[in-house]
This record gives structure tokens, C-alpha cells and sequence, in this order.
């Protein structure tokens, strides 16, 4: 993913709300199915992590997106920013 398509997708993710939260249990089986649940319905999710994560937000998001086959857009704070794009009909069209 380019700096120009990270760029585009964080300010899309500007107006969104966190829809997901990763508490003191971390990734869990539970998290990844509900990220992935959303990533189809919504191409772009907002994740936030509390202060209680067993581990750092950046092992976290880099372990979230992994699993759920999702480009890490943006860490910031406590907030992530995921991205997977629908194999049939993508809703959102990345800049080249």
C-alpha cells in the first residue's frame, strides 16, 4: 500500500467511530471473528485498544491485521485503522 492510498484511507477513517474494542484479553479468536465480520460488511474499521492490553497497540494492530488478512492504515494513540478491500465489489477505490 502506498503513501498516498494510506493517506486517503486515514482521512475516510476520520469521521468514523470505533466499532471494535480489544481489552485486557488481547486478540482473542472472538475479536478476530467480529474484525472480520466488519471488514466484509465495512471495507474500513476503526479498532480501539484499552490501556489494560496485555501487550503494546502496535503488536496488537500488527497481529489484528495479520489475522484477518487487513492493511494496517494507521496506528494512532490507542486507535487503529484496518482496511480490506471486498473481492466483489469494493465500495471504496484506492488512489494509484
Amino acid at each position: 500500500m502506498t503513501g498516498n492510498q494510506r493517506r486517503y484511507l486515514r482521512a475516510l477513517g476520520q469521521r468514523l467511530a470505533a466499532t471494535l474494542h480489544v481489552g485486557h484479553d488481547g486478540v482473542t479468536d472472538a475479536v478476530v471473528g467480529q474484525a472480520d465480520a466488519q471488514l466484509t460488511a465495512h471495507e474500513l474499521i476503526k479498532v480501539r485498544m484499552g490501556e489494560n492490553a496485555p501487550r503494546s497497540r502496535h503488536d496488537i494492530a500488527d497481529e489484528l491485521a495479520g489475522r484477518t488478512n487487513a492493511e494496517l492504515a494507521q496506528v494512532l494513540g490507542r486507535t487503529a485503522l484496518l482496511y480490506r478491500a471486498r473481492a466483489d465489489e469494493p465500495t471504496i477505490v484506492l488512489p494509484p
